[in-house]
């Protein structure tokens, strides 16, 4: 099975510099309702001042590992 996970992401600089924002919105079961998760996103506070291109939708399959091989930090 395979769910739709909706980030909204965009780079923040703050005291600490530059970094990504990221928040996580929902986990659907469609992409339709990701789609449409984000029209009624769209137009709140702390979205509506951001490109439409910050929200992600990820697909995902359910009951299974990501990550399988490790990951290296990357620092800026």
């Amino acid at each position: 099975m395979k769910v739709y996970v909706l980030w909204h992401v965009y780079e923040l600089t703050d005291d600490f510099g530059k970094h990504d924002e990221e928040k996580l919105i929902g986990i659907y079961s469609t992409e339709e309702k990701a789609r449409n998760a984000i029209q009624s996103h769209k137009d709140l506070e702390g979205f509506k001042d951001l490109p439409l291109e910050c929200f992600e939708i990820h697909e995902y399959e359910v009951d299974r590992s990501s990550w399988n091989d490790g990951f290296t930090t990357v620092c800026y």
